[in-house]
């Protein structure tokens, strides 16, 4: 049985066919996006942390940010928040303090080894890019319609958290 089949009939099956091939392409693209992070490290020899920290210390960046930013700027996409940042910590990818205001509160910035292990996520970044050009993968085009697309399809999903109707 595939999921396909436990969906009510839509009005517009090809529509239908067409967004469930997007979602669970949008999810195999997360998750070879993590592979080929992990393949990188492997590469260059980093070992001490994984796939998913390394794209968190990758979009945090220069910003100093605490736990609950991470979520809600979609820095971070995973319900071990909490987990992770403490293992960056533990491993000095991150500094960490309280909070003055709200001493419940955490903020988190990069150390010089956070930002070497950015540096790496950003440099297979940039090959990626001029490797999806150069090969006549994407262009700027297509890599802003889709950007557009997606941005559409986040407004509209938020909307239906928050409007429930």
């Amino acid at each position: 049985m595939s999921l396909h089949s436990s969906l009510p009939a839509a009005g517009n099956a090809g529509f239908m066919a067409n967004y469930l091939e997007a979602l669970a392409l949008v999810e195999r693209l997360h998750r070879l996006l993590l592979d080929v992070i992990k393949d990188e490290f492997e590469r260059v020899g980093v070992l001490e942390i994984n796939a998913v920290q390394a794209l968190l210390l990758f979009n945090i960046g220069d910003n100093e940010v605490t736990a609950g930013e991470l979520k809600s700027r979609g820095y971070y996409q995973g319900s071990n928040v909490s987990y992770n940042l403490k293992k960056l910590v533990e491993a000095g990818y991150m500094h960490h303090q309280r909070c003055e205001i709200d001493r419940r509160s955490v903020r988190v910035r990069l150390t010089p080894k956070g930002r070497d292990i950015r540096d790496v996520v950003s440099q297979l970044f940039a090959r990626h890019a001029e490797g999806l050009q150069a090969r006549g993968v994407l262009g700027p085009e297509g890599i802003t319609e889709i950007t557009s697309s997606l941005r559409r399809v986040e407004r509209y999903w938020t909307d239906q958290i928050r409007y429930i109707y």
